[in-house]
């Protein structure tokens, strides 16, 4: 038994360590083809600038060189390929030569540390505050390319900027999104499209809860970083009366217990009382002495601002309410609804 359990270790062992070379080779992959795309766009841009008539010779240009790689590498060197890897480069060269001038040592290359694609759907990002943004919390947070392009359907950097000034705005652009105090973690509103369900609540918070926690991965990446799930329907006991926490989740950056209620339509004086409760007894029974406050987070289809504002004191810190929408909204809706 005890040499099985040996064998068990060994070959978990190994597992790991194969999993950890496999990493190693597709980060060195993208990183080689990455660097390698943005020099080839560098030498295109900087013979470009030596003719009289650039827009011509650009396109003759692109053309001789597409034909040339595709004969001796074959696909991959399409003419639309070479003019995203001169874009690459337009894009990117500013911000790399600065990276470079502040850390010694480094090439111009360096801080290239997603895919190509991922450069690929982050050029498209016009606003360079937004893409740097989003480039910085792709690294981070360790994001596929089908997470970054949800985060910005999404409009995670809208969600986050319109509710912040223009220093922190800036901060967004050059550190990403920091935790630093409770009202960092939250957002207004949460978008839940991977539920699957429908605008309409014709589904009851039983169902919602269901459909979250059949989907908590996705659901851990839109509360953001730092989250780690605990369970569900968490039950707590006082005066032989028994309540339950929806959701209850712990955030190692902030150090605290973060609760969360559902509330299928419009948010309820009541529902805050009931948070504010839930909390209560969390930071006086559960939380240790090192851990901060607890937070609560009530999740609802409509809320009135008034009523969260006259039920909760004046220098709340621990008690928030955000709308959530299941479908995946416009742009221009979502600004809509954040400033209204």
């Amino acid at each position: 038994m005890n040499k099985l359990a040996l064998n068990n270790n060994l070959i978990e062992n190994i597992s790991a360590l194969v999993k950890n070379a496999r990493y190693r080779i597709t980060s060195l992959i993208n990183y080689t083809m990455t660097t390698t795309y943005f020099e080839i766009g560098r030498m295109i841009v900087e013979d470009e600038q030596k003719g009289n008539n650039r827009a011509e010779y650009g396109d003759k240009l692109i053309l001789a060189i597409s034909e040339r790689l595709t004969i001796e590498n074959g696909k991959g060197f399409s003419e639309t390929n070479i003019k995203q890897m001169r874009s690459f480069y337009i894009t990117y060269q500013k911000q790399q030569t600065l990276s470079a001038k502040s850390q010694k040592g480094q090439t111009l290359s360096d801080k290239f540390k997603l895919s190509w694609s991922h450069y690929l759907m982050l050029m498209r990002i016009s606003d360079e505050n937004e893409r740097k943004f989003y480039e910085i919390e792709a690294i981070e947070n360790n994001w596929s390319l089908r997470e970054l392009k949800r985060q910005y359907d999404s409009g995670l950097y809208l969600r986050l900027s319109l509710s912040k000034n223009k220093k922190k705005i800036l901060t967004l652009a050059t550190k990403g999104l920091l935790i630093e105090k409770p009202e960092d973690a939250i957002k207004d509103p949460y978008i839940l499209e991977f539920v699957g369900l429908s605008e309409q609540n014709d589904y009851s918070e039983n169902e919602l809860e269901q459909k979250l926690i059949d989907k908590i991965g996705k659901f851990l990446l839109e509360l953001g970083k730092g989250f780690s799930f605990v369970g569900r329907q968490v039950r707590f006991t006082f005066n032989e009366e028994h309540f339950r926490v929806d959701l209850v989740f712990y955030n190692r950056l902030l150090k605290c217990f973060i609760l969360i209620d559902l509330k299928i339509g419009k948010l309820k004086h009541q529902d805050i009382g009931q948070m504010l409760m839930y909390v209560n007894y969390y930071d006086r029974k559960v939380k240790t002495k090192d851990e901060n406050k607890t937070i609560g987070i009530i999740l609802c289809q409509d809320k009135e601002e008034a009523v969260v504002e006259y039920t909760l004191p004046k220098n709340n810190k621990q008690i928030f309410a955000s709308k959530y929408l299941t479908v995946l909204p416009k742009k221009e809706d979502l600004k809509k609804l954040i400033e209204s």
